[in-house]
């Protein structure tokens, strides 16, 4: 009779500082024989004595590298920044295996946070990544969101947001969140050219809102 093989466990590791990890994050990573890691998340759960692996660029390696341990009996864990709803490498990983053969630990999202400091509901926001590269969307398909949230953090998502914002219409206001919950936290309402001469931390959210939805 054929061995059941564990679930992929993806694990939602809040927006960087560990007091926003929740119980269920801490419970779940506790069972891993293998933790998938990105650099930013390398040095979470030290008392975990898990293989680690860093799931890179390589996209596809990467889930190679975890069916080939998956098939192997261990138990997978793949730790994702943020929610793994949001820009993340969860998506592929249930393509790959299925969502039958997965579990999904939501966490907190930067995206929550960022709008939270402002004490503006987001569940009307739209939600746009150039994290990684310029988004596909353009200033006819984003206008008429009250509520814009891109997720930046390089030089060119920056560039991008600056070149749109004003095709979007007036009446907005900016705000530039970095480093959210981390001691560099910085959360500050810009023009849209000022996005061009300001350095940038590699956690970065551009908050583009109509002013009448700001309490």
């Amino acid at each position: 009779m054929a061995r059941a093989l564990e679930k992929i466990i993806i694990v939602g590791c809040g927006p960087g500082a560990e007091s926003y990890l929740t119980p269920a994050a801490r419970e779940a990573a506790q069972k891993a024989d293998v933790l998938i890691v990105s650099r930013r998340l390398q040095d979470l759960f030290p008392e975990v004595l898990a293989e680690r692996i860093d799931s890179g660029t390589d996209i596809e390696g990467t889930i190679d590298l975890m069916a080939a341990r998956r098939d192997a009996g261990l138990q997978v864990v793949l730790l994702a920044t943020g929610d793994p709803g949001i820009a993340s490498l969860a998506q592929p990983v249930i393509r790959r295996f299925g969502r039958e053969n997965c579990e999904v630990i939501p966490g907190i999202s930067s995206v929550q946070v960022a709008f939270a400091r402002l004490g503006v509901a987001w569940e009307d926001a739209r939600i746009v990544s150039a994290h990684s590269r310029d988004p596909e969307e353009s200033a006819a398909d984003l206008r008429d969101a009250g509520k814009l949230a891109i997720l930046g953090g390089r030089e060119g998502s920056l560039k991008w947001a600056a070149g749109l914002i004003p095709e979007l219409g007036s009446g907005r206001r900016i705000f530039l969140c970095e480093e959210l919950t981390l001691p560099g936290e910085k959360v500050r309402e810009v023009e849209a050219e000022e996005l061009l001469k300001v350095p940038v931390a590699s956690r970065a959210i551009i908050l583009v809102i109509r002013e009448e939805l700001i309490p």
